[in-house]
């Protein structure tokens, strides 16, 4: 999966902000550093696994909690249609 081209990311401090540029949805999505860096990851075709994967290798965090926080951004993506699957 990977983030749609139609979608940008916009970070301020701490927050990042998913925008559309375009398409169905009309909104914002609003996450915290670890979302930033799962749509900087979503730059590239990756599967769940690949993304949790990269994010306990740079953050040195136990994999359970890494897997929850990825579903839940990948919930909220698929939800405003943002990936490519």
């Amino acid at each position: 999966m990977k983030l749609k081209e139609e979608f940008l990311v916009h970070r301020n401090g701490d927050e990042t902000y998913l925008v559309p540029a375009g398409g169905g949805f009309a909104g914002l999505v609003r996450g915290n550093a670890i979302f930033g860096e799962i749509l900087s990851l979503l730059t590239q075709d990756r599967s769940e696994a690949e993304l949790i994967a990269a994010l306990q290798a740079r953050y040195e965090t136990p994999e359970k909690p890494l897997a929850r926080d990825v579903k839940k951004a990948l919930e909220t993506l698929r939800a405003v249609g943002a990936l490519d699957e």
